[in-house]
């Protein structure tokens, strides 16, 4: 099993660290991710305890809708996703990128026509074509999916039918909730495993939401309070120097990890270029348990 898509500020290498620095739990009775993205730490959530209560939600309605469609429509949305391989595949690449900028106007002025698992999937296959996992909000796109077109050098096939069905034998475990991130308290119990990955602050990505300050306040007090009702809470995010996690941490850990961003938060060269940037990143962790 392994994330349905790239998403920018995915946790799938720092999970590694995560356990090296020896901060996962080792058992919980509920996995709660209010701010689920592509799922990297859902996966190891599940794959650590498969016969876990799961619950996550994103405000970002689209992403959710597509989670649904696989957990609800499995076989409709895989029709749907072969249908737009088979016409795409055999296509060269110019002719890839007409079809690409096609779908995303047909995805922008005309979803009101389809379903909602051929919405869910149409946009699955634009993210799966698009550029380098960003997601991009456009008002040329009637404020919808804009991102513009990857490299289109797909070989043999757009999307991974395999990964989608393990989906949705574990989608089947979750219950999935779409709105207000801190909606998820309500969720909780003593024994849960609860991990806050909020958009970064200072991000250039900022996935169609203006996360701010207020918000990210909103996240520790979350953090806080999942402490105190007895679940493990971890939240992520981004260290850009000025002490704003460490004059809030109160009795949380803070833990420190390099990273290297090579997608949305890139460093701009002076040609215009972007180019891999060294960064460092926070891990917060609720005091009971840091």
């Amino acid at each position: 099993m392994k994330p349905l898509f790239m998403w920018a500020g995915g946790k799938t290498r720092l999970i590694k660290k995560y356990e090296d620095m020896g901060v996962m739990p080792e058992s919980f009775d509920k996995y709660i991710e209010p701010f689920v993205g592509a799922g990297a730490m859902f996966i190891w959530a599940y794959k650590k305890n498969p016969d876990a209560k799961f619950v996550i939600n994103d405000s970002n309605e689209s992403i959710m809708a597509i989670y649904k469609a696989i957990k609800k429509d499995t076989k409709s949305f895989i029709s749907h996703m072969d249908s737009l391989s088979e016409a795409y595949m055999p296509l060269n690449k110019d002719n890839r990128k007409a079809f690409y900028y096609e779908l995303r106007r047909q995805h922008a002025y005309d979803y009101e026509l389809w379903s909602d698992t051929q919405e869910a999937a149409t946009l699955y296959f634009l993210m799966k074509t698009g550029f380098n996992g960003i997601w991009q909000i456009n008002k040329n796109t009637n404020g919808r999916f804009g991102t513009p077109s990857g490299l289109l050098n797909q070989k043999d096939k757009v999307y991974d039918k395999e990964n989608v069905l393990v989906w949705a034998t574990a989608l089947r475990r979750c219950k999935l909730l779409t709105g207000d991130f801190q909606q998820t308290i309500g969720e909780a119990t003593p024994n849960s495993f609860v991990f806050l990955d909020p958009p970064y602050r200072g991000s250039f990505t900022q996935y169609g939401v203006d996360f701010d300050d207020n918000l990210q306040e909103s996240t520790i007090k979350l953090l806080n309070d999942l402490t105190d009702l007895g679940a493990y809470a971890m939240m992520s995010n981004r260290d850009v120097g000025d002490n704003f996690f460490e004059s809030r941490q109160g009795s949380n850990k803070i833990v420190y990890f390099d990273v290297t961003y090579t997608a949305g938060r890139r460093k701009k060269n002076a040609d215009g270029s972007h180019s891999a940037k060294k960064a460092k990143e926070i891990l917060m962790i609720g005091g009971k348990n840091g």
